[in-house]
């Protein structure tokens, strides 16, 4: 597949050009062109930087081919590029790069020792400080520089504390925007717009570094976020998919979440509960797994979502005949998934069956102690039915359905 250019912005051409401190940031929105405009510079950096190894860096190698690696593969062709996936490198324009992925704190380890000319990084805020740190101090080659794109995070992440916001540093940055990408359709525009809602339009659509405080759900209501039995629509059964979600806990509470999906609203029909804390009895996997079975009744699920952790309960589930799929455990995408779900209406839960559920909703906060260490991350507390509801969205719910009117 070819690249196809589009116009560039003055912010774009400046971010190019300009690029020539120790440390170079893009930032903010997304599709807001900086990412692009970063590529255009590393390329450049390649063909004209001191000699020396270079090293690429994403979340996981598997994002970083998929955001970075392969367009930089549409621009220059099979010719100048190939990717050595097994070797964990790449060859552009007959240079050879290093690539990692920065996924947790162990990660540091893959560049320890390293002595770079070069390096650019995908998605800096989600890498773990130590990892950055590490970078930094392998840039060691006389005129070595670093390159990164980000979107906003909480305005106390590591980042923005102690790179962004320093003024005694060699830094550059550039702040991005929707406008500042000229080749977007509106209509595309506004389809973006509807698949974020309330921290994550802040942050991905407006490019604010904001902090994630108070409720996480803040968009739910329980009027038009809820329904009854007489609500259900005639005929939904015979043609929406059912599914089972679960939050498999021993000490903690097991939740069995009933969803039928019509292709555009996710309805939660009914729920399972059992805590062996509050019920003063724990039971053990071959008892939830006969649980799971009354409680879904004569017509088995299209599949049960399980916690990825849950392995035994999994068999146990197998043995009985159940399909069982891991359920996507990205809490914070899965998170912003589901609100943008509630935002449009496309999520609704049966009041009078879901107690627990709709009780977690209305108490589901943000850890304030931990954002105000940079953190991000929901408290721990009351949370088995909402993960349940979280790895329904996460597993089943794909981008097409997050950008719908």
């Amino acid at each position: 597949m070819s690249f196809t250019w589009g116009r560039f912005s003055q912010k774009q051409l400046d971010s190019i050009r300009n690029s020539t401190a120790r440390l170079n940031f893009w930032e903010g929105a997304v599709r807001s062109g900086k990412t692009i405009a970063s590529i255009v510079r590393w390329l450049d950096y390649i063909a004209t930087g001191p000699s020396g190894d270079l090293l690429m860096v994403g979340k996981t190698e598997r994002t970083l081919k998929r955001n970075i690696l392969d367009v930089m593969e549409q621009i220059l062709g099979p010719r100048l590029y190939r990717y050595n996936k097994g070797e964990g490198e790449v060859y552009v324009c007959g240079r050879k790069i290093y690539v990692a992925g920065a996924n947790d704190e162990r990660a540091e380890g893959k560049i320890r020792g390293m002595t770079l000319a070069g390096a650019y990084g995908d998605e800096v805020t989600l890498w773990p400080e130590n990892f950055f740190k590490m970078l930094l101090s392998r840039l060691s080659v006389s005129g070595a520089k670093f390159f990164g794109t980000t979107n906003p995070d909480s305005p106390y992440h590591w980042l923005k504390v102690e790179y962004l916001d320093k003024t005694d540093l060699d830094l550059r940055s550039w702040h991005f925007v929707l406008e500042d990408n000229p080749n977007l359709d509106q209509a595309y525009v506004e389809a973006l717009k509807r698949e974020y809602t309330g921290l994550w339009y802040k942050r991905f659509i407006l490019g604010l570094w904001v902090m994630a405080e108070g409720a996480i759900y803040d968009m739910w209501d329980d009027t038009l976020n809820t329904f009854t039995d007489a609500d259900i629509p005639p005929g939904l059964k015979m043609v929406a998919r059912r599914y089972i979600s679960v939050d498999y806990g021993t000490q903690n509470a097991t939740v069995f979440l009933d969803c039928l999906d019509d292709g555009d609203t996710l309805w939660i029909v009914n729920e399972y509960y059992h805590s062996g804390r509050e019920q003063g009895r724990q039971k053990e996997d071959a008892e939830y797994a006969d649980d799971l079975l009354n409680f879904a009744g004569p017509e088995r699920p299209r599949f049960v979502i399980a916690d990825p952790s849950a392995a035994s309960f999994k068999i146990a589930l197998r043995r009985r005949g159940l399909m069982v799929r891991d359920a996507e455990n990205d809490v914070l995408e899965g998170i912003r998934m589901t609100a943008t779900m509630i935002a449009k209406r496309k999520l609704r839960v049966n009041r009078d069956r879901c107690p627990h559920l709709v009780k977690e909703i209305a108490g589901y906060v943000w850890d304030a102690k931990a954002a105000e260490r940079g953190e991000e991350k929901p408290l721990k507390q009351n949370d088995h039915a909402v993960d349940a509801m979280r790895y329904l969205v996460a597993t089943v719910v794909n981008k097409y359905r997050l950008h719908s009117a």
